[in-house]
């Protein structure tokens, strides 16, 4: 292809502008950006220096017809306007969840392939260079046939943060959505494997939530907490999301393993942690473990008869990946690598895609039912 290719943004928040850089880095012209509050989304594209600017998804899709959507709102806004963007015959690009349900994710997905389009589901941090490295090392048989994973994370978050979308299920909120499928795309890819089946459980610690003005990105959303000595004139919202999971996964991995890896994937949002968060492999011959909650490193690994050993960064993982130190746009900006590659017909890696959108959203569901091992479907 020779013609460039153009996006439209849904979203002017933190995901909507990760987006745009991360499909510029790619060689996409951004055309243009909507989102729900007139005055936001103004100030945002003209800062990014994004040409339209609208709160009409619909409307944009007929006035400028853009070869890509990038859907960066929360999950419980995906289903329609991902369904117009497919109709209109355009590539999307979808940040997670795909969608608030399995049953809307599996729609999606199956929408996309009856239209023919390229898709990318972006549980990213699958592209984090340690688990990278732990890839590697896997497939080098340095820990001997995998046997174990274990996730591992306590985020003590304020209880008071403001009543919003990520209290709310049917708004794609819900500790699952937005911490599992990064935790569960990093460990597929380093074994690579598929989720088999799953059992696990899920709490509500946050039931309801002050309703504070003014929230607009959600990583300073703390920041409009009230204070303990202020609650007497607070509002609040009902919120049903789960704030603490624990999930048990079968992984079959295409190789490396003889019989299904165990998969332990533990999450507090609002307790503190004693210990640092941590993601670790555990082999018949050693194990590997890396600082972080999203495998931010470093990672160590230890034999039976030896002490645990920090594992540099080889070379060749670190200049294959964007120049970017933020972790959450470097791994925006791969996905739009290989995406945009793939739509041009070039050569590139495997990737997410709205099939694994799909089958994430049934594990969440399954998990949040609690009913007991489900076994996991696969795509066609």
């Amino acid at each position: 292809m020779t013609q460039t290719l153009r996006a439209l943004i849904l979203g002017s928040g933190f995901a909507g502008q990760g987006h745009t850089m991360a499909l510029r880095d790619a060689g996409v012209e951004v055309v243009g950006m909507v989102s729900r509050t007139p005055d936001v989304v103004r100030q945002v594209a003209a800062d990014l220096a994004i040409p339209y600017a609208s709160t009409d998804w619909e409307a944009a899709l007929q006035e400028l017809k853009p070869d890509i959507v990038a859907i960066g709102t929360p999950g419980g806004a995906h289903f329609q306007p991902i369904l117009a963007a497919l109709e209109h015959g355009c590539h999307v690009y979808c940040d997670k969840p795909l969608a608030a349900t399995a049953a809307e994710a599996r729609t999606l997905y199956q929408k996309a392939q009856q239209a023919g389009v390229k898709t990318a589901y972006a549980a990213s941090y699958r592209y984090q260079p340690h688990a990278l490295l732990a890839r590697q090392l896997i497939r080098e048989g340095r820990i001997g046939e995998p046997r174990e994973v274990e996730c591992i994370s306590h985020y003590n978050l304020n209880p008071l943060i403001p009543y919003g979308w990520s209290h709310q299920l049917s708004e794609g909120g819900g500790r699952l959505n937005n911490n599992f499928t990064h935790k569960l795309a990093i460990v597929l890819n380093v074994l690579d494997g598929r989720a088999a089946a799953v059992n696990g459980s899920t709490r509500n610690d946050m039931p309801r939530a002050p309703i504070v003005d003014g929230v607009h990105d959600f990583r300073t959303r703390e920041n409009f907490a009230p204070t303990s000595d202020t609650l007497d004139d607070v509002t609040w919202g009902e919120g049903d999301a789960e704030w603490s999971y624990t999930v048990m996964a079968q992984i079959e991995p295409a190789a490396h393993a003889t019989k299904p890896v165990s998969a332990l994937f533990h999450h507090s949002g609002l307790q503190p942690r004693y210990h640092n968060d941590y993601v670790a492999f555990y082999g018949s011959e050693a194990a590997i473990h890396i600082n972080g909650s999203y495998a931010q490193g470093p990672l160590y690994l230890k034999t039976r008869d030896e002490q645990w050993q920090q594992i540099a960064l080889p070379d060749h993982i670190t200049q294959t990946l964007p120049d970017i130190q933020d972790d959450t746009q470097r791994n925006w900006t791969q996905l739009a690598r290989d995406f945009v590659a793939d739509i041009e017909g070039r050569e590139t890696d495997s990737y997410q895609t709205f099939a694994d959108g799909w089958i994430f959203q049934e594990i969440i569901d399954a998990v949040r039912q609690g009913s007991g091992w489900f076994q996991v479907p696969q795509p066609a």
